[in-house]
C-alpha cells in the first residue's frame, strides 16, 4: 500500500484579509471560499500570514506582518504574547475583547433554539493584568538549551514557552518564574519535576511541586530557601493529588484563605482546590448572584455544584436556610468546615451525584424558593430537567462555557422558565473564555 503524500506548504506568506474572530481567537479570511484560520490577526485587517497546516476545507495560519491594522489592535503587554499558549488576545484592547465575548454568548443563545434575553447587562471587568491566581506551569528541562523552561505550552503545540516572567499571573507567582527557574535547575531531581501548581489567597501563596522521585535532602532543602526567601508555602505532591503535601512552614494549617467582605466571610483552601482564578470578578460575581437571586430571610435556597461554599455562605447570610450540594466529597467537608469558621448555622452540605436524578434525597423533598447553579464546562443539561421538579421561583445559573449555557437555557425555558437577563464577567482578561450568568423565572411568576 502506498503512503499518502504529505502536502507541500507554501514557503512564503500569503495576504489574508480577515474577515471576523473564531470562537477560538482566530482572524478568519477565505481565500476560493476555503476557510482560513489565521493566529494573531483580528477582524477588518489585512495581514501576511504563514501557513502551519492545510486540511481539506481550511488552512491554519500564523501573522507574521500586519498590512492594515484594526483599531483594536495594541501591543500586548507581555513580550511572550506571539508565542505563548496562556494568553491568546493580549494583541486586542480590551474593550474588544469584552464585546468579543459578548458576541460569543449572543451568538450561542441564538445557535441553540433562537433564545434571546430580555435584558443585556453590563459586562463584569476588573484589572487585566497580576489577576491570575491559580495555574499549572509546566516544567521541563531542555538538554540543547541546558537550561529548565517553565511556563505555559506554546501556541497550538506542546512546546513550553521560554519565559521569565508572566505578567497576567499574581504577581508572587508572575514575578518568580526567573528565580523558579534557576532553582529547579539546580536541584539534582532537576530532570524529574514535570509541573508546578500555584495558588493564591489574600495573604499567602503557595507553589506544589509535582515530583515523580523521592527528593534528595539536599534538594528538599533547596525547596525550602526558596520557599522562605520568596514567602511561599511550599509543597510536595508524589504520585497523585490526594498525595500532596506541606514541607514549608513546618507548622500551621495547610490553608490559604481568601476575604469577603460584603458578607464578613472568611473562605479557607488547600492550595488543590478549585477557586475562582480572579479575585476581583470573584467578589463581583457573588454580589451579583446574590442580589439576581433576591434572597429573602424566609426563603430556603439551593446551591448546585457548590465546592467549598463560594456561593452557599453568602447565600446563607441573606435566606432562611441554604443547602449546598457537590458531586466531590472532598469540597463537601471543605465547605462545612468554611460554615462552622464563619458561625454559620442555617447551612447544610451534602454530597450527591448531580448526573442523576436527585430530587428524591431526604436534603430535596422540601422544595426549594430560589436556585443557583454553577456546574463545570459541560453544563447541567441533566439537572436542568430536575430542577422544575422544584418549582423554584427564580434560577441563577452562573456558567464557563457559553455552548453549554446556552444549551441548558433551552432546557429551562421549554419547562416553564423565562430568560430575564443576562451578561458575561471578564474572569480570564486576554483569554477568549467566556464567563456569564443568566437568571431565569417562572413564567407564571408575573
Amino acid at each position: 500500500m502506498s503512503r499518502r503524500r504529505r502536502k507541500v506548504l507554501p514557503t512564503k506568506p500569503v495576504r489574508c484579509v480577515i474577515e471576523t474572530l473564531s470562537h477560538d481567537g482566530r482572524g478568519i479570511a477565505r481565500e476560493n471560499g476555503k476557510a482560513q484560520f489565521v493566529d494573531g490577526a483580528l477582524p477588518g485587517e489585512t495581514v501576511m500570514a504563514k501557513v502551519i497546516s492545510s486540511r481539506s476545507k481550511f488552512d491554519e495560519l500564523r501573522a507574521v506582518e500586519v498590512l492594515e491594522a484594526s483599531e483594536a489592535r495594541i501591543t500586548p503587554p507581555c513580550e511572550f504574547a506571539d508565542l505563548c499558549g496562556g494568553c491568546s488576545l493580549q494583541h486586542m484592547d480590551s474593550d474588544a475583547q469584552i464585546r468579543f465575548k459578548e458576541d460569543t454568548l449572543r451568538e450561542h443563545f441564538a445557535h441553540f433554539g433562537g433564545i434571546e434575553p430580555e435584558e443585556w447587562v453590563a459586562p463584569m471587568r476588573s484589572p487585566a493584568l497580576g489577576y491570575r491566581r491559580k495555574a499549572r506551569l509546566g516544567v521541563k528541562y531542555v538538554p540543547a538549551r541546558e537550561s529548565v523552561l517553565v511556563g505555559f505550552r506554546e501556541k497550538r503545540n506542546s512546546f513550553l514557552t521560554d519565559i521569565d516572567r508572566c505578567v497576567v499571573l499574581d504577581p508572587r507567582i508572575g514575578d518568580r518564574i526567573a528565580p523558579l527557574r534557576e532553582m529547579l535547575h539546580g536541584l539534582e531531581a532537576y530532570r524529574r519535576i514535570p509541573q508546578v501548581e500555584v495558588a493564591c489567597g489574600d495573604q499567602e501563596a503557595a507553589m506544589v511541586f509535582r515530583n515523580m522521585d523521592p527528593l534528595s535532602e539536599a534538594d528538599t532543602a533547596a525547596l525550602i530557601r526558596f520557599g522562605q526567601a520568596h514567602e511561599l508555602h511550599i509543597y510536595l505532591q508524589p504520585k497523585g493529588p490526594d498525595t500532596v503535601y506541606r514541607i514549608w512552614p513546618e507548622s500551621g494549617e495547610e490553608r490559604l484563605a481568601y476575604r469577603m467582605e460584603e458578607f464578613d466571610l472568611t473562605m479557607k483552601f488547600h492550595p488543590m482546590d478549585f477557586t475562582q482564578v480572579n479575585a476581583g470578578i470573584n467578589r463581583t460575581m457573588v454580589h451579583r448572584a446574590v442580589e439576581w437571586l433576591d434572597v429573602q430571610p424566609d426563603e430556603r435556597v439551593l446551591d448546585l455544584f457548590c465546592g467549598l461554599g463560594n456561593f452557599t455562605l453568602p447565600l446563607a447570610r441573606r435566606a432562611g436556610q441554604v443547602v449546598g450540594v457537590e458531586g466531590d466529597d472532598a469540597m463537601v467537608v471543605r465547605g462545612r468546615q468554611n460554615a462552622e469558621l464563619n458561625g454559620l448555622s442555617n447551612v447544610a452540605f451534602h454530597g450527591a451525584d448531580l448526573q442523576a436524578d436527585f430530587t428524591a434525597q431526604p436534603w430535596a423533598v422540601e422544595g426549594f424558593d430560589k436556585i443557583l447553579i454553577d456546574p463545570p464546562r459541560t453544563g447541567a443539561q441533566e439537572v436542568c430537567e430536575y430542577l422544575t421538579a422544584f418549582g423554584a421561583r427564580r434560577i441563577v445559573y452562573v456558567s464557563c462555557n457559553p455552548a453549554t449555557l446556552a444549551r441548558d437555557a433551552g432546557v429551562l425555558v421549554r419547562n416553564g422558565y423565562r430568560l430575564v437577563r443576562a451578561g458575561v464577567m471578564d474572569m480570564f482578561p486576554h483569554t477568549t473564555h467566556v464567563e456569564s450568568m443568566a437568571v431565569f423565572e417562572r413564567v407564571d411568576n408575573r
